[in-house]
């Protein structure tokens, strides 16, 4: 068995961090069953742009593969039996919704544990269920700026800049399956489900680690580096070669002589003014142009294979499509391909959890509601009549409109 094959989840999810927290989960076999509300046509993800057709994308997939799709429209009265007869055969309900619509929609604990007490409601949203702005919409990119995040982003004459990447969806998303793992492992023990309720913005918060903490305890300011530097490791960023750049990083006094040696500075690791950590750091005006003349004398390919004999960590600063080339990603089997049906060959990265025994073979993301009737049968136990009842009824899909909330 795949570690989570016998874990089922129920998701209302859409667009970044709810997708990536379930696809974690699909992904070690875990099956993971996405409800979609069908008068919008689905999770919004379907259709950003620039490659989709036929209902789905390749955004779409890239947060959605090994999944079912079930078409409910939860506007509709009927629609309630039907979510509860599934929690009734599924071990967590996971939503990355408003702050506020959990308890519109009574989808926390309280509202479901009669159906199953050992559910597990997990809740991702912009600020959490509580609290001044938890009725409101967010996204990654006004987390960033709101958690500070775009003020230590970019060079000191930028204006403020978001990370290149989604990463408080990313991080959030990781921590809504390290949630839902961590409730289903306790109500299995216990025998008692609950709530988590977990937010982008406290995500955001979290991961500036040692920067709040400076911050927070002695007033520390941080502030934008140059060539993205770190703010008091030096050296430890971007240095431009002859044919390019590479990012080099010493943290540690073996590194720092390595790096010397490499450069061919060998007198630089016996400089009193830049003896260690603190001193580079407080020298780093006098040290960096020395360093920026010594990196222009060769290329990029020079360096790393100078510095990697002396086990200085450092990498050429590579474009997407060099990423993937890299040798490492194909000795890994990093980057998988499937067929699908309206987008045909789609390469995408694999997952980054490897556990011992068989990998989970890649499962294009389900169409909008490919997976009703399945489903219904299968966790509901419903016949064929009463899947085509609730159809007329309008409860798996009916209609269509352009309108997604955040």
């Amino acid at each position: 068995m795949r570690p989570l094959e016998d874990v089922r989840v129920l998701s209302l999810e859409q667009f970044g961090a709810g997708p990536w927290a379930t696809m974690q989960l699909a992904d070690l076999g875990a099956e993971v069953i996405k409800i979609e509300d069908p008068t919008v046509r689905g999770d919004v993800g379907r259709v950003v742009p620039p490659f989709q057709a036929g209902g789905s994308s390749l955004f779409f997939e890239s947060f959605n593969r090994n999944k079912r799709s079930l078409a409910l429209d939860l506007r509709k009265p009927e629609a309630r039996s039907v979510l509860e007869d599934l929690v009734r055969g599924s071990d967590a309900l996971f939503s990355n919704l408003r702050g506020d619509k959990p308890a519109k929609l009574r989808l926390r604990y309280d509202d479901l544990k009669h159906a199953n007490p050992r559910l597990v409601c997990v809740s991702v949203s912009g600020f959490g269920t509580t609290g001044p702005r938890a009725s409101e919409g967010a996204y990654d990119a006004t987390i960033q700026g709101l958690a500070g995040w775009m003020s230590v982003t970019g060079g000191p004459e930028d204006p403020p800049t978001k990370s290149g990447l989604s990463l408080v969806d990313f991080s959030a998303g990781y921590l809504g399956a390290l949630a839902v793992l961590a409730g289903v492992w306790r109500a299995r023990r216990e025998g008692i489900g609950g709530d988590a309720d977990l937010s982008l913005f406290e995500t955001a918060l979290s991961l500036l680690t040692y920067m709040a903490t400076w911050s927070a305890s002695r007033g520390w300011e941080a502030r934008r580096m140059p060539s993205s530097a770190h703010q008091t490791l030096v050296p430890f960023q971007a240095f431009e070669a002859a044919d390019g750049w590479l990012v080099v990083a010493c943290p540690k006094e073996t590194l720092w002589r390595g790096l010397c040696d490499a450069l061919g500075e060998s007198a630089l690791a016996d400089d009193e003014r830049f003896a260690d950590l603190a001193a580079r750091d407080r020298n780093r005006d006098t040290l960096l142009p020395l360093l920026q003349e010594a990196f222009a004398r060769r290329t990029v390919a020079e360096w790393i294979e100078l510095m990697s004999v002396r086990k200085v960590p450092c990498a050429p600063v590579n474009d997407i499509a060099g990423a993937l080339a890299d040798p490492q990603a194909a000795a890994r089997d990093a980057v998988v391909k499937y067929e699908h049906p309206t987008l045909g060959t789609v390469r995408t990265v694999d997952s980054a959890l490897r556990l011992d025994g068989p990998r989970q073979s890649l499962e294009r993301a389900p169409f909008l509601g490919e997976h009703s009737e399945q489903i219904l049968g299968d966790v509901c136990g419903y016949s064929r009549e009463r899947i085509e009842e609730l159809a007329a009824l309008g409860v798996l899909g009916h209609g269509e409109s352009t309108v997604n909330e955040p």
